[in-house]
């Protein structure tokens, strides 16, 4: 099946199958939040990104095999209210952006900082820290050997724009020069974007918009 995800809540998840890594997408909570469900193909260790809501949907699509780690997008209560239920049930480590681990009620065991890297078997994750949305959120850059990228956005960049920063001018600045400067100039068109909210998209779909975000300044 080829891969499009689209997601709903309480409908199937969406599976990207790449040479070295499965990607499970599955939409949970009242907020309509993404869950991504890394697995290496070598080692089968597994990664979540964004323990939302819902934990035993969660739990269900993680399986038996469990999780080795958690990574934690953003302090926002919808992309942790999980977290604690699926931590109990699968002792993985758990990872945050360092300035926004207080705001996470589960205990940090590895605080993320801009360029550091997150292993699941054998593949390669680097952490890209976005202000603007939250001080400490991170994005999830996978470098594809065999292909092209594809970056994890929390809610920093979505189709259509970065994420909320509630009107606030010197945020919006903030994360739209970071989103640009480490997003945008550091990957190619072809890179996929998973976000926290809604749909996929590529840095080439929405790379011809920048100006108009720059413009409406939101």
């Amino acid at each position: 099946m080829t891969y499009s995800g689209e997601v709903t809540v309480g409908g199937p998840a969406d599976v990207h199958e790449l040479t070295d890594l499965m990607i499970t997408k599955i939409a949970v909570g009242p907020m309509n939040n993404n869950a991504y469900l890394l697995r290496c193909r070598a080692t089968d260790e597994q990664l979540l990104i964004d323990a939302a809501n819902d934990a035993e949907t969660l739990l269900g699509t993680i399986g038996e095999d469990g999780i080795a780690s958690v990574v934690t997008t953003h302090q926002h209560g919808d992309h942790w209210q999980a977290l604690a239920e699926v931590v109990t049930a699968t002792r993985p480590r758990t990872y945050a952006g360092r300035e926004d681990a207080d705001g996470i009620p589960v205990p940090t065991d590895v605080l993320v900082g801009d360029g550091d890297t997150i292993r699941v078997g054998q593949v390669e994750l680097t952490a890209r820290h976005l202000v603007g949305h939250t001080p400490g959120s991170i994005a999830l850059v996978y470098d594809d050997p065999h292909g092209h990228p594809h970056v994890f956005t929390g809610d920093c960049l979505f189709p259509g724009g970065v994420g909320n920063t509630r009107k606030d001018p010197e945020a919006f600045a903030s994360l739209i020069h970071d989103v640009e400067t480490k997003i945008f100039d550091a990957l190619p068109d072809e890179t996929w974007v998973y976000p926290g909210h809604g749909n996929d998209t590529t840095l080439g779909a929405e790379r011809p918009h920048l100006p108009e975000w720059h413009a409406r300044g939101w």
